[in-house]
């Protein structure tokens, strides 16, 4: 009597191991088919950016972007607050409740709108710090942007947990070409500065506008503080990493500002933003949807472990050659995208391109760090790198703005491999991991630099910029395949990652429901 009993207990416990590697399965094709959706609208998103960078760039002049550089420099600041971190708590979380999202919102959106007063508060202040009357009507108009994220943030953590970054991408770029025409056409009609705060305010108002049309959840009643009181404080410290982050990253901007004038921050701000740009393209299309699965597979260290150094790997498989790329061809980036009165830019882009680089490397390491429950080194690692970051741009100030872009990236070199080993201390992760993920793609890429250099040599400097461009892109971008793909082996990883963008066969989706169902 015992025997059947006990082919029916293994029987069940093989539907159950089944269905549970089914279901990793699609969690793995569901977060990279995110992943490249979301990659792709950044994609979308790059051209868009780059080309308002450059066309904004023409009608504008350098005052204009520094005047509004002294305001978003104290902004930004403010909109870190406005999530309160409760995004990511929201993602993080096992198990929640619609009262607990409710409550969250509502805790946004009190947020958003004492930020919103704050901002209007402190612009007298900014109008005596930098002696400019003009900084009291912008600051006090873009107060409104931080009502605007604040109720949308719910709805954003919602889309992230249920990984339809498919709608997000769509969202963000429909919310971008919202925000480029409004900038162009206030620029064409020459209202100057005001041009690109009329871009900062729409973007994000369609974002909230498209996130609450794209969900059918809305905020009802919200219960009490305390019983959400893990995820506030899960927030809080979150918010209080990024705001760490964001004071070291922004110093240089408020001391360039303040000590060498709107010209100067007009120069470093394009530069500072445009060797940006493909970084922080690609690290946001990653970031969210690695940040959400690593939060679903936290009860098994082991896979997680593996998904994070998978996503690593090819984060950073992207990100150094790209930088790479814009540091050999600095002169040829500004002279086409932001024309030939922009050339004091080059060395600025250039001299930020270390920087760049080891962010690249180090910021993935957050998203296993937060997703994990270790949000706690993760500040203390912020609290070491804003040290070190404010010493370099006091150091470098005296030697104007080109000194503090090579003050900058002089201190984050020297900050990457410490960073890497206190990550990893007392994880699965060990330093070694996290090298080995990085030494393929980095040494792929100098070689291809390289070889880009030899063929914008060939070409001479009597060609084009243009033709220097992308004839040293399309040589750096086969011979960095080439070598990765061939010469040091990575051929069957990127074939693995291509096979799982593939959605599943509506067999497989049945054998997969049949599994579970015998599971029950």
């Amino acid at each position: 009597m015992t025997w059947p009993w006990h082919c029916y207990e293994f029987r069940t416990v093989r539907h159950l191991l089944s269905a549970g590697s089914s279901k990793l399965k699609e969690l793995k094709g569901k977060s990279l088919r995110g992943a490249f959706a979301k990659l792709c609208g950044q994609g979308i998103s790059f051209v868009l950016r780059l080309g308002f960078v450059a066309a904004i760039a023409r009608l504008l002049e350098p005052a204009d972007f520094g005047l509004v550089a002294m305001v978003t420099v104290v902004t930004s600041f403010f909109d870190l607050f406005a999530t309160a971190g409760l995004s990511a708590a929201t993602v993080q979380r096992a198990d929640i409740s619609d009262e607990y999202v409710s409550t969250l919102f509502w805790v946004n959106v009190a947020v958003g709108s004492t930020l919103g007063v704050l901002c209007v508060i402190i612009a007298p202040f900014l109008v005596a710090f930098y002696q400019e009357p003009r900084l009291l009507s912008v600051t006090a108009a873009l107060a409104a942007g931080f009502l605007f994220n604040a109720a949308g943030v719910q709805h954003l953590a919602l889309l992230q947990r249920s990984l339809r970054y498919g709608a997000l991408a769509v969202i963000e770029t429909v919310a971008q070409l919202a925000s480029v025409a409004t900038g162009l056409g206030m620029a064409f009609y020459g209202l100057g500065y005001w041009a690109l705060v009329g871009a900062a305010l729409v973007q994000p108002a369609t974002t909230t506008l498209l996130m609450w049309l794209s969900t059918s959840w809305r905020p009802g009643k919200p219960g009490r503080l305390s019983d959400v009181r893990s995820m506030l404080r899960f927030g809080a410290t979150i918010t209080f990493n990024n705001l760490v982050v964001h004071l070291a990253y922004n110093f240089d901007k408020l001391m360039i500002g303040r000590y060498l004038g709107a010209d100067a921050l007009g120069i470093y701000g394009r530069g500072y933003q445009l060797i940006n740009i493909p970084n922080t393209t690609l690290l946001s299309a990653v970031g969210g949807v690695a940040f959400s699965a690593l939060s679903r597979l936290q009860g098994d260290p082991a896979r997680c472990r593996a998904y994070f150094l998978k996503g690593y790997t090819l984060v950073n498989s992207l990100t150094l050659p790209t930088t790479m790329f814009c540091a050999i061809f600095a002169d040829e980036i500004i002279t086409v995208v932001l024309g030939h009165k922009w050339h004091a830019v080059a060395p600025i882009f250039r001299l930020l391109a270390p920087t760049i680089l080891v962010f690249g490397i180090i910021n993935p390491t957050g998203w296993f760090l937060q997703s994990t429950g270790l949000q706690g080194r993760s500040l203390k690692m912020a609290y070491a790198i804003a040290v070190l970051v404010c010493l370099a741009i006091i150091i470098g100030l005296p030697y104007g703005a080109n000194g503090v872009a090579l003050g900058v990236s002089a201190a984050m070199t020297v900050w990457v491999v410490p960073h890497i080993v206190w990550c990893a201390k007392g994880t699965l992760l060990s330093p070694f991991d996290l090298f080995a993920a990085i030494w393929r793609p980095l040494l792929a890429s100098i070689a291809a630099s390289g070889a880009g250099l030899e063929a914008a040599f060939y070409l001479g400097p009597s060609s084009t910029p243009l033709l220097r461009l992308l004839m040293g892109g399309m040589v750096m971008g086969a011979v960095y395949a080439c070598l990765l793909l061939f010469v040091l082996g990575q051929r069957k990883f990127y074939a693995d990652v291509l096979a799982a963008l593939k959605p599943a066969s509506p067999d497989r989706i049945a054998d997969i429901s049949a599994n579970l169902g015998a599971s029950r």
